[in-house]
């Protein structure tokens, strides 16, 4: 997509806390500090991205920042971006309208777990993508804050509703992507055969070499034939200690204010 020039923040002022982060060439997104984005978050958008004309969905899309990168980067013909929380949703509606995308990004909040009875979005999507909580419900340390809290634990969603609600959104042979902690990988792939999604592609992400995954990748496939790829593992450094070149490609020109 060409690069355009972005409309003057008159129309879209920051409040307290907020910043405006470049994405890509004439892309940017309003972050707050209770919802803002990750490495995590630009790992995941990359595996997604979209194929030109694509009906595609975001679960739990936070500022909104996947649905700006895959149009970004790719050409979706319409994104459905989902959240629950309403703080999380103005500033993505305002990130929407400050990339002149109102007619390619819809944000819709509701809880991802009524969305089966409420039918707010289209049947038979292309891509579903989800970064969802890491954390079971009841497990490790929970944030006092309520944002942080249901970004990290399954308080407001389990990973079984969020794939059963993908695989019921998904045309047939349509893609559920999402990532997780490695330690769930197992759990994962049994609640994604439950929902009738087949796991068709796995990816680890280690910090550098020699160290342990703290990530993965996974993309699988509604209907899909047995059959899992597991790709090369992903690097966030060099032996140097800066960004690999996977890495700095992945960023792509976002990763000049990466330092």
């Amino acid at each position: 997509m060409d690069q355009r020039e972005l409309p003057c923040f008159a129309e879209e002022p920051l409040g307290a806390g907020e910043k405006l982060e470049p994405l890509s060439a004439g892309f940017s997104v309003i972050t707050s500090a209770a919802h803002t984005f990750n490495t995590d978050t630009i790992l995941l958008a990359n595996y997604s991205m979209p194929r030109r004309n694509e009906l595609c969905a975001d679960f739990g899309t936070g500022c909104g920042t996947i649905p700006l990168l895959w149009c970004a980067r790719s050409c979706p013909r319409q994104v459905y971006a989902v959240e629950l929380q309403q703080e999380a949703c103005l500033l993505a509606r305002r990130s929407v309208r400050l990339n002149r995308l109102e007619d390619q990004v819809q944000i819709v909040q509701e809880d991802i777990n009524t969305l089966r009875q409420t039918r707010s979005l289209p049947l038979n999507l292309d891509l579903i993508a989800c970064n969802p909580p890491y954390q079971p419900n009841g497990a490790g340390h929970q944030n006092n804050r309520p944002e942080r809290r249901i970004a990290r634990h399954e308080v407001a969603c389990s990973f079984s509703n969020i794939a059963a609600v993908a695989a019921a959104f998904l045309r047939w042979g349509g893609r559920f992507v999402f990532c997780l902690r490695p330690e769930r990988l197992c759990a994962a792939m049994l609640t994604l055969h439950a929902a009738g999604l087949e796991p068709k592609r796995l990816r680890f992400v280690q910090q550098r070499a020699g160290k342990a995954p703290f990530l993965f990748l996974m993309q699988a496939v509604r209907g899909g034939r047995p059959g899992l790829t597991v790709e090369p593992v992903l690097l966030i450094e060099s032996k140097n200690g800066g960004w690999s070149e996977e890495m700095l490609e992945i960023y792509g020109d976002y990763k000049e204010g990466r330092g």
